[in-house]
């Protein structure tokens, strides 16, 4: 019963489920990033490059069969193998993006922690305190 009891206690350490949650949210954050850069971002891009999708800008490394759509999902299907740029060009817009914002979140996560409240002035110390320092005082000047 030992190694069942510590896979207990290990698996249901704040730690570990915080891991699993983390997990969990990232992908799906994962997903919110990839609709931003697919649907928001890339086709700005385009558009600012002239209408350009970038998802089709590959090299063929084979030829390309007659009758074959010049896009990246036909050329694919048809079995010839790409060198597919233009997909890289997206996915590491969608690194860039997903850093940033995990950036700022960390910053801003930071600074909220950082925040504490004014620290209170400390209290008078007791007459008897204050009484038995004026007494050394007076004892030290003369």
């Amino acid at each position: 019963m030992g190694i069942l009891q510590e896979f207990k206690n290990f698996a249901v350490k704040g730690n570990v489920m915080d891991l699993a949650v983390g997990v969990i949210i990232g992908a799906a954050f994962g997903k919110i990033v990839d609709s931003v850069v697919n649907d928001l971002v890339m086709p700005l891009v385009g558009r600012i490059v002239g209408g350009i999708d970038f998802s089709n800008y590959f090299i063929p490394l084979k030829d390309i069969p007659a009758g074959t759509t010049p896009t990246l999902e036909a050329v694919k299907k048809a079995g010839v193998p790409v060198f597919a740029y233009g997909n890289f060009i997206t996915i590491a817009l969608n690194f860039a993006i997903l850093a940033f914002i995990i950036f700022v979140m960390v910053k801003w996560i930071n600074k909220l922690r950082r925040e504490e409240p004014p620290a209170a002035t400390p209290a008078a110390p007791p007459e008897d305190v204050q009484l038995l320092r004026e007494i050394r005082d007076t004892l030290k000047a003369k």
